[in-house]
């Protein structure tokens, strides 16, 4: 893949530009950080060369100046919201959030309780993170929030939060997820401030879209792509166009709600210092790109894993008709269709072939291996195990497990733990070769091509079990599927 963005040049840019407003703040800078912190994958595959841990390294640069809150919505806590890509509840995620930050040495201050309603779950989860000596505020809702500006405004209002204790300039907020409030944390914290007399301001760090991008090019319509079960719809800042003629892009969301904040900002302080939403922002990534191109056919590529998992959802039930639509409005602006996957026409040749479920893998240097299903093992782990042998220049005719391993354990997963289906997953697979690696150089050396499949892309004619999905996205391996079940059963594993 080619490199079209220069990460290093990125945490320049960022550190300093937040370091810029810190200062322009004159005393305590309020942070709004939107997307991932630390595991920022979707960045990394829209924007080649964009590290996935970036933002934690940039934070680290500005570590003796900046804490963390961590804002989760009480309501989410009590119906167990989860995220969709690590399948943990939102205040499970809290905790592995505040472990990654304090591991690495970044200031975690709190946790703010938004939306409190006296939920059951949200004040055993307040006890929890007291026990563990982890500070906790709420915040309450607000009627008529966020348009009654009098009531939002007033000691009914922000007044009835906690006010939360701080002690660095930089305060970064951040969430297990979308929708946890913070946004009206920040500004909440801003009405609090200048009641006490200190002075603070507030920013936003969204890395999409990008602002200085056009509004149609592929980046911003692969985050369009991504929040497709949102609704979020870029848009030409309006706001912006007007104060300075200058054009730039900012998302439905942040423009509805830009006169709001106006209004509020004045009502706080008398003036408001931002014209236009994307003046709230100070996201430099659009300055790090150096290969456009690059990054026009990467996005283009998220795009269409997008359409895919999404049909794949709404297969499972777990998406709306209307999330698939939108990415294929998207498809079609660019010209896209499914076959512009490189790996997707391969394994539907192989599945065409044979007559059954295949697989292909493009690995990193654009070559492609392709699986298929034998008696003793599934498609996506021949596929796997093909990879592993061009990787290594092991002629296709060499087993690197032999069939009397694979059958006794096949034997044990019938016979002993009731399994009706004895092929191999891919879990499987790799137990046996690590196990076959210990007294085969031959199986070792296949075992030692493993970290090289990161970055791979991946198809299967079939939906995976959960199992085989999980194994490639542990090796970092980019995986999609046709929305078809390999039997015509109505209960899938």
């Amino acid at each position: 893949m080619k490199i079209g963005f220069d990460n290093e040049k990125y945490l320049s840019l960022q550190t300093d530009k937040i370091l810029e407003r810190m200062q322009s703040a004159g005393g305590k800078l309020y942070l709004e950080f939107g997307g991932k912190l630390f595991d920022d994958y979707h960045a990394s595959r829209v924007l080649p060369g964009f590290q996935p841990d970036s933002k934690m390294r940039m934070l680290l640069k500005i570590r003796d100046q900046a804490e963390i809150v961590i804002a989760i919505c009480a309501a989410d806590i009590e119906k167990n919201k989860r995220r969709g890509d690590l399948g943990i509840t939102y205040d499970v995620e809290v905790l592995r959030l505040i472990d990654t930050f304090r591991e690495i040495g970044l200031c975690v201050g709190s946790v703010v309780l938004t939306q409190y309603r006296a939920q059951r779950s949200a004040d055993a989860f307040q006890r929890k993170l007291q026990s563990l000596g982890i500070k906790v505020y709420r915040h309450y809702p607000i009627e008529n929030y966020p348009s009654d500006l009098a009531l939002v405004v007033s000691e009914e209002g922000f007044g009835r939060n906690e006010y939360i204790e701080t002690t660095h300039p930089v305060v970064v907020v951040t969430a297990p997820g979308p929708g946890s409030g913070k946004m009206a944390v920040c500004l909440s914290q801003l009405y609090h401030e200048h009641e006490r007399g200190c002075k603070a301001d507030y920013a936003k760090f969204e890395t999409f879209p990008v602002w200085n991008l056009p509004l149609k090019h592929p980046v911003n319509l692969a985050y369009e792509a991504a929040t497709a079960d949102l609704s979020d719809v870029n848009m030409i800042d309006p706001y912006h166009l007007e104060a300075y003629g200058e054009t730039t892009v900012n998302y439905n969301r942040d423009i509805a709600i830009f006169p709001v904040l106006e209004a509020m900002f004045k009502r706080i302080y008398g003036t408001c210092p931002y014209k236009s939403p994307t003046d709230m922002g100070v996201n430099m990534v659009g300055k790090a790109i150096v290969d456009d191109e690059a990054c026009r056919e990467a996005s283009c590529q998220e795009i269409l894993r997008r359409y895919f998992t999404a049909r794949t959802a709404l297969r499972q039930g777990t998406a709306e008709v209307t999330e698939v639509k939108k990415l294929e409005m998207l498809l079609n602006n660019l010209h896209l269709t499914p076959d512009m996957r490189p790996c997707v026409p391969p394994a539907l040749a192989v599945a065409e072939r044979t007559g059954g479920p295949a697989a292909a893998m493009q690995l990193p240097d654009g070559t492609i291996v392709t699986g298929r299903t034998t008696e003793l093992m599934g498609a996506s782990s021949a596929a796997l195990l093909n990879a592993l042998k061009l990787l290594a220049n092991i002629h296709d005719g060499i087993d690197l497990i032999a069939p009397a391993i694979i059958e006794p354990i096949q034997a044990l997963k019938v016979s002993h733990l009731g399994s009706k289906n004895p092929l191999l997953h891919t879990d499987e697979v790799l137990v046996a070769l690590s196990i076959c690696a210990v007294t085969n150089p031959t199986a070792k050396l296949a075992m030692d091509q493993l970290s090289k499949l990161r970055g791979s892309e991946f198809h299967s004619t079939v939906i995976l079990s959960r199992v085989d999905e999980d194994v490639f996205k542990r090796l970092g391996v980019h995986v999609t599927m046709e929305a078809a079940y390999q039997t015509a059963k109505l209960y899938h594993k």
